[in-house]
């Protein structure tokens, strides 16, 4: 098994120190889609409505395998008011 390194970028770097065993070059792809709707449902900002999540895989020599974007965007609708927030 290979190892592969699941670095996060998210406005900022988010670097995997540790990586993931793979058996096989294709569980790169299926690591990193059930790791981008994760990362996005915790990190979705509460007063924001635009958001871009990165994931880029590398091989255990520091060689990028495998990139995957997954992007929130946001859009109030005409006549619809963006609610108050009352402190």
């Amino acid at each position: 098994m290979a190892r592969y390194y699941f670095d996060v970028h998210d406005g900022g770097p988010r670097f995997d120190d540790t990586g993931t065993e793979l058996a096989e070059l294709e569980n790169v792809r299926e690591q990193a889609k059930r790791l981008l709707p994760d990362i996005a449902r915790e990190e979705i900002p509460r007063e924001g409505d635009q958001r871009t999540f990165t994931v880029l895989v590398k091989d255990e020599g520091g060689k990028p395998v495998y990139s995957a974007t997954l992007t929130f965007a946001g859009l109030w609708l005409h006549g619809q008011a963006e609610p108050v927030h009352l402190s």
